[in-house]
């Protein structure tokens, strides 16, 4: 069996007294796209930033390629091959769509131009305004823009949080249709996504998170086909997912 590249065992996160995360264990493999669902509050968030070394954890063990990350600060983590796209999008206004993106890459100039021409294939309405402030793009755009900056980092680990968060059905469906490229491209990623039925449609593999613990996990296909597990974990009405 593949080694995985991200491996969870046991983690736990605490925001004072309350728990936030208990026991949560959990892999992403090589070119996996793996599903992290669940109600608001369950603790996807929680559990990415924790994964990304943005809040501290209270137990467990985070590795990236078999080295253990727990102890280091985001930004070595970055360097060690993970990528990270908050909720929110959070891109920086102010500056323009190519200066977004090259902000990102570490790399020098040929290394930018090479990653960023990746990206906007990839996205190709970004192309059309590389000089547009990022403020001035639509908020689609601007979740291809968030997505695109963690790209330039060459993640080998790519955690998104809710990109499809207020954004159109027609948005949404091509938007996760550009993460299943990412993933087919060899990146591997781990979502939290609000759309159920979508999510489960491009991903491998799915964990439910319930008050911060992981209740189901199991081949995205299977919660796709049984509407027990989507009405129970999910909150997800078969009927109406159309």
């Amino acid at each position: 069996m593949t080694a995985p590249l991200l491996a969870v065992a046991g983690l736990g996160v605490a925001y004072g007294e309350i728990a936030a995360l208990r026991d949560v264990s959990l892999t992403v493999g090589p070119g996996e796209a793996v599903a992290l669902l669940g109600a608001n509050g369950s603790g996807k968030s929680s559990l990415l930033r924790a994964v990304m070394g943005l809040v501290p954890i209270a137990a467990g063990s985070i590795a990236v390629a078999g080295r253990e990350i727990a102890a280091l600060p985001p930004e070595r983590r970055a360097r060690l091959g993970l990528g990270y796209a908050p909720e929110g999008r959070r891109v920086f206004a102010g500056m323009s769509v190519d200066d977004n993106l090259d902000v990102a890459c570490r790399g020098g100039a040929a290394e930018r131009r090479r990653r960023r021409t990746s990206v906007l294939a990839l996205f190709p309405q970004l192309a059309e305004h590389g000089s547009r402030r990022a403020w001035q793009l639509s908020g689609g755009q601007q979740q291809m823009l968030a997505i695109g900056r963690a790209l330039m980092t060459a993640p080998s680990v790519l955690l998104l949080d809710e990109p499809s968060l207020g954004l159109s059905p027609l948005l949404t469906a091509q938007l996760l249709a550009r993460i299943r490229t990412i993933c087919d491209g060899g990146t591997a990623i781990l979502l939290a996504e609000q759309n159920v039925v979508q999510a489960l449609a491009i991903c491998d593999r799915a964990y439910v998170l319930q008050t911060g613990r992981v209740v189901a996990a199991g081949p995205a296909r299977d919660f796709a086909q049984d509407p027990t597990l989507r009405r129970v974990f999910l909150g997800a009405d078969p009927a109406r997912s159309g």
